[in-house]
């Protein structure tokens, strides 16, 4: 049996230009698309080449239910805002025991959304905050 640690309940940790944003329980958008041209070669019959063009990547959005470390995600949000800089910074995938799993590097990363909680004393659900931001690509690195 594999000794490999699945990434079945985890934590997702979120770090831009060494400033830590904490915790958040689900991460989505952790992909890229591909434009490909098709290119037919004259005397060529049997086929088109598929040629890769230019690469697209997927907006992340990450979640949590509020915390401690929410006032820092705004923080850092109005930050970017103002100076229109573009840093780098690091998912970390984390095991229910907070050991890393694997981890992301994100590059010239810039918010697109925040929001906030939505409170409503009628319902009994935990508040939860979001973070989406664009960046300029990805590369994975995993701790073995």
């Amino acid at each position: 049996m594999s000794d490999d640690v699945f990434a079945s309940s985890v934590f997702f940790r979120l770090t831009i230009a060494d400033d830590d944003l904490g915790m958040f329980h689900t991460c989505e958008g952790l992909g890229a698309q591909v434009e490909v041209e098709q290119y037919a070669e004259g005397g060529n019959n049997g086929f088109t080449w598929s040629l890769p063009s230019r690469i697209t990547w997927s907006n992340i959005t990450l979640t949590r239910p509020v915390t401690g470390d929410s006032t820092k995600v705004l923080k850092w949000f109005n930050e970017v805002l103002k100076e229109a800089d573009r840093e780098d910074g690091e998912i970390v995938a984390l095991a229910p025991d907070l050991t890393p799993i694997v981890s992301w590097q994100v590059m010239g990363i810039i918010p697109v959304r925040w929001q906030g909680p939505s409170f409503d004393p009628n319902q009994s659900q935990a508040a939860v905050e979001t973070l989406e931001f664009a960046h300029e690509g990805l590369q994975a690195s995993s701790d073995d």
